[in-house]
């Protein structure tokens, strides 16, 4: 829904006024599987990228909060812990973003993951699947600065003897995931832009072969849908980021939970 929503010259057939119409017409016209189309290839690369997504934070946050705030929680610490924690991350799933955002636009000529694959690669080249890597960074790293920071801070609020509670992770994980999802969405648009390279709105604004880069991303941006058109989408986006930090956060705090008390109980046994 996010990548239809921020196209930003939309065939006829696939202009939407809200998240509820679009999901609707989506379904009515293309089926009910068509919004999780090329789900699949995310799912796989999802694994891996967020093992060492919250290793390297954890990792980093303990060092980083001992030297900058002994003892204590740094915000600053966090903020960076996650950035850093982001490179690794972005650089798994920036492909996978990639063949996803072009198998959901409007009818995408890509019949299947490892068709979309194979045909980029013949037609764009390997440099096409990062294309907007720096992009991506550049969104991803204040988004998750902004993410870590803002949950760190709920969890001070409502859970600061910083027990298992899975009621305080998953409303913390919300809140982070819709200040920092609303907070990037420009950037988020630019992206899209970069990932899709629609034809219509490059040809519009007297754009030949592709587009590069996230200045003329954001200056394209601005030709074809000025101040408004940075924000196309972010109703959707936070809608869609809620649930999946909220998700990420209380299954990550399980797990650390779970990990770390059959290691204790381990040591007792001994």
């Amino acid at each position: 829904l996010q990548t239809r929503m921020q196209s930003l010259q939309p065939d006829p057939k696939a202009q939407y006024r809200s998240v509820y119409e679009a999901l609707k017409k989506i379904v009515l016209t293309e089926g009910f599987w068509r919004p999780l189309r090329g789900i699949n290839v995310t799912m796989l690369g999802a694994g891996p990228a967020h093992a060492m997504y919250f290793a390297c934070y954890e990792k980093m946050k303990k060092s980083l909060s001992d030297t900058i705030q002994h003892g204590g929680n740094s915000h600053l610490a966090n903020g960076i812990a996650g950035s850093v924690a982001t490179l690794l991350h972005d650089a798994v799933m920036n492909p996978a973003e990639v063949v996803k955002q072009r198998m959901q636009m409007f009818n995408s000529p890509y019949k299947s993951v490892l068709a979309c694959i194979r045909t980029v690669q013949k037609t764009e080249g390997f440099g096409a699947f990062y294309r907007s890597y720096t992009t991506q960074l550049t969104m991803n790293v204040p988004f998750q600065a902004i993410h870590f920071i803002t949950y760190e801070f709920m969890q001070e609020q409502i859970n600061p003897h910083r027990e298992y509670n899975p009621r305080s992770h998953i409303v913390s994980g919300a809140i982070a995931g819709a200040v920092a999802a609303a907070a990037t969405t420009p950037l988020d648009v630019c992206k899209t832009l970069l990932n899709t390279q629609e034809n219509m709105a490059l040809s519009s604004v007297n754009i030949s072969g592709h587009l590069s880069g996230m200045v003329n991303a954001f200056k394209t941006v601005y030709q074809l849908g000025g101040i408004s058109g940075y924000f196309r989408g972010v109703q959707a986006r936070v809608i869609y980021q809620m649930p999946s930090t909220a998700i990420a956060w209380s299954v990550y705090e399980f797990f650390k939970y779970f990990l770390t008390k059959h290691k204790l109980e381990k040591r007792t046994s001994l």
